[in-house]
């Protein structure tokens, strides 16, 4: 049967989008999911602790949301360009978004803050993005910290106080265009209470990219391509999960980015797990046969979404589909500042 991205719709209540982060990061709610049997029980993200046990490893995603939204101005016209930054793929090029497209075409040149950054388009993509290149003086993320301000989600409407609510506790490598939300409920108090417990933390990470924007716009999700994002596993990681593994602990991921650097390994060496990178755009659906992760950590995800697709490969398309019912029912926050599910 060919799945549809009807059939990962549902009716989602405006107000249910969560708009700001709670105050306690770990206070925020945890359906936790059987997904064997699809049953659901209410508790706090704080609770993750008694789901967890000792000889399990939990994995997360280390990558830092870059000042990724930069406004500059035509200096030929003066018109107002604004650039979110994806990926950068050689030396001072980068994948972009940037608005308005249809006036930006190859050649066209952007200045940044009076003159410090200067962009030249160099190719046109689709959905909107250029390649670009910089030129500058100086130390780039330097200039990018002082110019650029963090992307936020179009859905979410109101302004962050404080950027660090829309990074990890975690957060190290600068690269990503939106964070991994999943990690965002996690304290270091409480990731210290887990490492009392015998369980392991591991950090890999995937810079998030457009594939985070890009809706599916394909009917049959088997034609739908997913974007190429960059992830990095290290040799030490990887001893750690082979070890956990050996001794019959559970492989539980933070996220879907962490779920697809796994699965990408997985899928690329047989099962087995080794220090790896370079480029994934593995595109988990119903279908798909699991070959590392046991456990996981996600927020919940937009209708129609490839998120909410990879989620139901995991714990079936019903089950899923219920357990985002129960979640609008008993008011549940959505999306990137919202609530949790553990699924086990």
């Amino acid at each position: 049967m060919t799945l549809t991205t009807d059939d990962f719709d549902y009716d989602l209540p405006h107000e249910l989008i969560a708009q700001t982060p709670i105050e306690k990061r770990d206070a925020s709610r945890l359906l936790v999911m059987d997904h064997a049997t699809g049953a659901l029980e209410d508790k706090h993200f704080y609770d993750i602790i008694d789901e967890l046990h000792a000889g399990d490893a939990v994995v997360m995603n280390d990558s830092r949301v870059m000042p990724a939204r930069i406004y500059g101005i035509k200096p030929d016209t003066g018109g107002h360009v604004e650039v979110l930054l994806l990926h950068n793929t050689n030396g001072d090029e980068w994948e972009t978004l940037m608005k308005p497209a249809k006036r930006i075409k190859v050649g066209t040149t952007v200045t940044f803050g009076d003159g410090q950054l200067t962009a030249t388009v160099t190719k046109e993509l689709e959905h909107g993005g250029r390649m670009i290149e910089f030129h500058y003086d100086g130390i780039f993320m330097e200039i990018l910290e002082k110019l650029g301000e963090t992307p936020l989600p179009p859905y979410i409407k109101e302004k962050l106080d404080d950027p660090e609510r829309y990074q990890t506790v975690y957060a190290r490598e600068s690269g990503s265009a939106a964070a991994p939300t999943a990690g965002l409920h996690w304290t270091k108090e409480l990731l210290q209470k887990v490492q009392d417990k015998g369980i392991k933390l591991v950090y890999l990470t995937l810079h998030v990219g457009l594939g985070t924007f890009r809706p599916v716009d394909e009917k049959n999700i088997d034609d739908h391509k997913m974007h190429s994002e960059f992830y990095r596993l290290s040799e030490e990681s990887a001893k750690t999960l082979n070890e956990v593994r050996a001794n019959g602990g559970r492989i539980v991921a933070t996220g879907t980015t962490s779920i697809r650097t796994l699965e990408t390994i997985g899928t690329k060496f047989n099962g087995e797990i080794k220090a790896d990178s370079g480029w994934t755009d593995i595109f988990i659906f119903p279908g798909y046969q699991w070959k590392v992760v046991d456990a996981f950590i996600t927020n919940f995800h937009l209708p129609k979404s490839t998120l909410v697709m990879l989620v139901a490969a995991f714990t079936g398309r019903d089950n899923i589909l219920n357990a985002y019912q129960h979640a609008i029912e008993e008011k549940y926050r959505f999306f990137s500042f919202g609530d949790a599910m553990f699924i086990k």
